[in-house]
């Protein structure tokens, strides 16, 4: 815990008054003033102030101090409210040091850690009375407790906590259920049980741990506690302590120093009182400032964490994205390679419909051409032989003709010259 808030802490604990301590309208229904108001204010304008809850007054003069039910500590705003006498339980020094001791390190070692940083962490705290009261008024707790509830679904748990109020117990851990019993009534304090059903076993037990070790520190204090021996100035205060003189006279004496002491002691508790008032408001004010600056802090590093991770989300995301795209195009390759095939397989198709008779003699053609072309060749040398040999008988036949008409008329003459010729003989 901060040191300034355990100062704060330690001085509202020891019975002094803060702005607002004071439920009005728990002693007076009736009144108009605020919800909360300082003691010596509703003292002079609430009727019947402290007929329903304890005061200040009540522990002056006692062993008990100021403790608080619910500890401001563990809120990470701290609201008036938890500084009310409502709040508030007869605890000794000792006692309510151990018990702000051992919730602060549940909250920061167990129970926090354990429920996503406490965003559903649900928490109720209060006490058992005993049969022991301070000026027969203020009741003196048995034990205080806390019930713890972490509501998120599917990995939520619920856990109670214990401690009595002698100085040598230590805080227990129990279940929920348990807890009730112990109460009066065996209320019911979350409903379902805080999901029963779906609570995370193994946050229990890593819970359950921290508590094992707040349980051991906290003997190990005790132990501590219990070997330190008394001060040599007690001893010495005890040893030199005059015997004690006569009644009456001490009693005379005690009345008359009384008397003079009385006003001393009143404007002491006066100028200690508004000291502490002013120490209050300056460690509240240093608190607030500091909590303020401490949150902007803290918003920069979340924003800035922020861009970092959407940053590394991107690039993520596009490498991620690169064997994606990769395997779009080869879809789309192989999308293309079936097109093509399933365009050949139509023209196959279509092929594969035309008439068998048809592509036999488209293949036949060639070998008819090749075959014909021989005997159109010899058709041709027939031809032209037969061509020639018509020339030759021709022309042989007209010589032929010539020469024997030649050959006639030359006869005929040649007879007749040869006739003429023998006539003269």
């Amino acid at each position: 815990m901060n040191s300034s808030l355990f100062l704060l802490s330690e001085e509202l604990a020891r019975g002094k008054s803060v702005p607002g301590d004071l439920a009005s309208e728990i002693d007076d229904p009736t009144s108009s003033l605020a919800e909360v108001i300082n003691e010596a204010e509703a003292i002079a304008s609430v009727n019947n102030v402290g007929s329903k809850q304890a005061l200040n007054s009540d522990y002056l003069d006692s062993d008990y101090q100021r403790g608080q039910i619910y500890p401001f500590s563990l809120n990470s705003d701290p609201q008036m409210a938890t500084f009310t006498l409502t709040n508030s339980a007869p605890m000794t020094q000792s006692f309510q040091e151990r018990w702000y001791m051992n919730l602060n390190s549940l909250m920061d070692r167990a129970l926090i850690p354990h429920c996503g940083d406490g965003e559903d962490l649900y928490l109720i705290t209060g006490t058992v009375p005993s049969d022991h009261k301070v000026k027969d008024k203020v009741t003196v707790p048995e034990f205080v407790w806390l019930a713890a509830c972490c509501a998120v679904p599917g990995g939520g748990w619920a856990m109670g906590f214990v401690k009595r109020t002698q100085d040598n117990d230590i805080i227990e851990d129990v279940m929920v259920k348990d807890l009730e019993k112990l109460l009066p009534s065996n209320p019911q304090l979350f409903q379902n049980n805080c999901g029963e059903t779906e609570q995370d076993t193994e946050k229990m037990k890593k819970i359950l741990e921290v508590v094992n070790q707040v349980q051991d520190e906290e003997r190990k204090v005790q132990s501590q506690e219990s070997s330190i021996p008394l001060s040599s100035t007690q001893s010495k205060t005890a040893a030199l302590l005059a015997p004690e003189a006569p009644e009456e006279s001490s009693s005379f004496l005690g009345k008359f120093l009384a008397f003079i002491a009385t006003p001393f002691i009143k404007l002491f508790q006066l100028i200690y009182y508004l000291v502490v008032v002013i120490l209050k408001n300056v460690v509240y004010l240093l608190w607030y400032v500091t909590k303020q600056g401490i949150n902007g802090i803290g918003s920069c590093l979340y924003r800035l964490g922020s861009a970092t991770v959407s940053y590394f989300v991107a690039i993520g995301e596009e490498l991620v994205s690169i064997p994606w795209k990769v395997l779009k195009v080869i879809g789309k390759i192989i999308r293309a390679i079936l097109r093509i095939l399933c365009c050949l397989l139509k023209a196959v198709c279509r092929v594969l419909g035309i008439p068998v008779r048809v592509f036999l003699d488209v293949a036949t053609f060639p070998v008819y051409t090749m075959g014909a072309i021989p005997v159109v060749c010899k058709d041709i040398a027939i031809g032209l032989g037969g061509t020639i040999s018509l020339i030759f008988d021709t022309a042989f036949g007209t010589m032929g003709g010539l020469f024997q008409v030649v050959f006639s008329v030359f006869k005929r003459i040649g007879y007749k010259v040869t006739f003429d010729n023998s006539g003269e003989l």
